[in-house]
């Protein structure tokens, strides 16, 4: 489904709900259409979470042009703080997400410096064009939409915060304009490791024929294709899915359970050409096809690293680890947080924020501390913990991996 988004600046003031649509959002096609969905309900359930927030920020569309699909591109973009003088640090949510999952993040991170926070292309209320099927094509096409935001904001250098699959694509832009960034803070990033192959997946598992046929069959769909096949079961399928990720906000967003899984189902149903560009780029949804830790050695060694994971994540952070050892002309800080998952910036929000402007205070050349101390030994059973889910996602994502006719490096 193809939303016009036209250009909408809002300056917002905490507690206040933004007008987004002047036109009628009820209609019988909207009643009738098969996903329950519309840019009006997005912007709704994002408006319902950012009540939260208590700095005043600015909220609009930023206009990048034709730079991907060949179509006029907007990119959905939250202020904060913006004429504050120390470096600005510039947020990349993962897959399946939006900015309005950051405001735990929002108050504290923008408390002394400028924050972006944006929706990346293709997910959120951003625009949603066509993206290559080439892996590393789609890859590239991310980046420049992320390059082109940077000129219309006119920022020279920033601090690049990304989680999950938005670390992959920090990454990737540093790689390609490291003049513009001045610290890669990877939060429990993807795409890093190597996966396994074919044969070690099925020593671990034994994979039943009738399901490796499945997984050959479902194999060209996009990830999140169910809750847009589901129709109006789409929301309630959210909300039963993931209920430990409601649980996150709850206590700070007013009926959390409700306002985020309806914000997580609004940005997943409409046109899934994010999820597209992401399917390119994976390989069994948990790898890269072009995995990022043989390619990181090409970073310039003058930018720093920080890599935060969560101890009870399922990412593997032994990638981390090896480029903390192999970077040695460079600064790379590996941090893990205990009792923290995947989405680590909402388990332990203090720590997260703690590591996260320690990163950019070196930027700033400040000699302030913040006085906060951040346990970053798992206990044994946290690592118990985490390698089990290790094993389990290199075995079960691994042995679905040999149904795949994968493109050629």
């Amino acid at each position: 489904m193809e939303i016009d988004q036209q250009t909408v600046i809002e300056q917002v003031t905490p507690g206040t709900v933004a007008e987004v649509d002047n036109k009628c959002w009820w209609s019988v096609s909207n009643y009738i259409q098969w996903c329950p969905t519309s840019m009006y309900h997005l912007k709704r359930a994002e408006s319902r979470i950012l009540k939260v927030i208590k700095t005043a920020y600015e909220a609009k569309y930023v206009n990048i042009g034709k730079c991907v699909g060949g179509t006029e591109n907007k990119i959905w973009t939250l202020m904060l703080n913006k004429d504050a003088e120390k470096t600005p640090l510039v947020m990349l949510h993962g897959f399946a997400s939006g900015v309005a999952l950051w405001c735990l993040n929002l108050d504290t991170l923008a408390r002394e410096r400028p924050v972006y926070a944006i929706d990346l292309l293709g997910f959120g209320s951003s625009s949603r064009p066509h993206f290559s099927s080439n892996a590393l094509e789609a890859e590239s096409e991310m980046v420049k939409s992320i390059e082109e935001w940077r000129k219309q904001i006119g920022l020279e250098k920033f601090v690049l915060l990304g989680h999950s699959m938005g670390g992959f694509l920090a990454s990737a832009y540093a790689l390609q304009h490291p003049d513009r960034v001045s610290h890669v803070v990877l939060a429990d990033p993807w795409g890093f490791p190597d996966r396994p192959s074919g044969n070690d997946s099925n020593n671990r598992i034994r994979i039943p024929p009738w399901v490796k046929g499945i997984a050959y069959l479902l194999q060209p769909f996009n990830p999140l294709w169910l809750i847009r096949v589901s129709g109006r079961l789409g929301p309630h399928i959210v909300r039963k899915a993931r209920p430990d990720i409601f649980q996150k906000y709850a206590g700070t967003v007013e009926d959390a359970d409700e306002a985020i899984s309806q914000y997580v189902y609004h940005c997943n149903a409409q046109s899934p050409t994010g999820e597209s560009c992401f399917h390119a780029m994976m390989a069994s949804f948990g790898w890269a096809k072009y995995p990022m830790l043989h390619r990181i050695p090409a970073l310039r060694s003058d930018i720093p690293l920080t890599f935060i994971y969560g101890a009870r994540s399922w990412v593997d952070r032994h990638p981390g680890q090896i480029i903390k050892d192999s970077r040695k002309e460079s600064t790379v800080e590996l941090h893990v947080i205990g009792g923290a998952g995947h989405h680590v910036y909402a388990d332990k929000t203090e720590e997260f924020h703690h590591l996260v402007l320690t990163a950019c205070k070196t930027t700033d050349n400040s000699k302030e501390v913040i006085e906060l101390t951040v346990d970053e030994k798992p206990t044994a059973e946290e690592e118990r913990v985490h390698e089990l889910q290790t094993e389990i996602s290199q075995s079960v994502l691994g042995a679905l991996q040999a149904t795949e006719t994968l493109e050629n490096p």
